[in-house]
């Protein structure tokens, strides 16, 4: 049943990263992406999920999931300049068995990816996940971090996904988020996004207080701007370049906001509500270090569609309302490049 807990970390048959070619070693692609609604198209008696059935007013079939896979692949090859990423950080997943679709039924199928994947308290169903190439780093460990409640706020949300590995000889941490929406309105639901942002900030706090040279990437949508006080005062995460302080985060979203990019556009405003966050360690450190010109925004033609009502591009999504209109997403993705020198 699709409720109980899938954990998969496959740890079996992995191809050590010494036996590779040096040059296959020097950079690692890492992309971040909320699919929007990549749901299977059965119901889950569980969870509201009927709209995305073959029978509900969206229509969503089996064919349509297969499109919508396919157009997802071409995104993450375009944004690997086609190379198939390291490290792909997903949101709004309903299921494992999707993952393994998006996996098996496309050229992905072609490099041995390990999924990580676990159904959360969110009340649609949707997860983070995480995709890594097995041929190319040692997975260590991974950890599903819960959104709890905290004081009068009482909320289900989706968990924080902590996974570590090995790039090389060094070890980094990954996280992959997806905070609390602001469905309900802004205000109504910042508290939410603020619970987040401390519980992010403690797991942080944990791994910089043992060693402030640790390796950090936090990548997500986090439903919030890069200027908000969640990001500056709780999470410690400033603007790029940041300061020398270790236990300092670097925010590299904050380059792409500065030009007035997104990756989400709401009333004609675009908003850069998906982001990659660092600990200062990698732009300072001797082995793996951030490749910062090759970090941004994937805004290719494909993803994008005229906006009559506000003129200039959108985002190309699935459905328009219960419309079926045979876009991928109402978010952009992120891409971010790590070396090892």
């Amino acid at each position: 049943m699709k409720r109980v807990l899938k954990w998969i970390l496959i740890l079996a048959a992995i191809s050590p990263t010494t036996n590779l070619p040096a040059k296959a070693q020097t950079k690692y692609n890492i992309i971040f992406y909320n699919v929007e609604n990549l749901f299977d198209t059965w119901d889950d008696p569980i969870t509201p999920d009927e709209e995305f059935t073959p029978m509900s007013e969206r229509h969503w079939t089996r064919e349509r999931f297969e499109d919508k896979i396919k157009m997802i692949y071409k995104t993450l090859i375009t944004a690997g300049n086609g190379q198939f990423p390291d490290i792909i950080g997903l949101a709004e997943i309903e299921s494992l068995w999707v993952l393994e679709q998006l996996i098996s039924k496309t050229p992905l199928n072609k490099v041995p990816y390990g999924i990580i994947h676990k159904d959360s308290p969110d009340p649609r169903g949707i997860d983070v996940a995480l995709l890594f190439r097995k041929d190319r780093m040692r997975p260590i460990d991974y950890e599903f971090i819960p959104v709890s409640n905290e004081g009068k706020y009482s909320f289900k949300s989706r968990d924080i996904l902590h996974f570590t590995a090995e790039l090389g000889k060094e070890q980094i941490h990954f996280f992959v988020n997806h905070w609390p929406s602001r469905s309900g309105g802004y205000i109504e639901t910042k508290e939410k996004r603020d619970i987040t942002a401390r519980i992010l900030r403690n797991s942080v706090d944990s791994l910089l207080n043992k060693n402030p040279k640790t390796n950090i990437l936090l990548m997500g949508d986090f439903n919030a701007s890069p200027k908000e006080k969640c990001f500056t005062t709780i999470l410690k995460a400033l603007p790029y370049p940041g300061n020398n302080n270790p236990f300092y985060l670097i925010n590299l979203s904050t380059l792409w906001a500065k030009h007035a990019e997104g990756t989400i556009r709401n009333a004609g405003q675009w908003e850069t509500f998906d982001q990659m966050i660092c600990s200062n360690n990698l732009f300072s450190n001797n082995t793996l270090q951030i490749e910062i010109e090759q970090c941004g925004i994937c805004n290719f033609d494909f993803l994008l569609e005229p906006d009559p009502t506000y003129l200039g591009k959108k985002p190309f999504r699935t459905y328009l309302g219960p419309r079926y209109h045979g876009g991928i997403s109402d978010h952009l993705p992120i891409k971010f490049c790590i070396s090892e020198k």
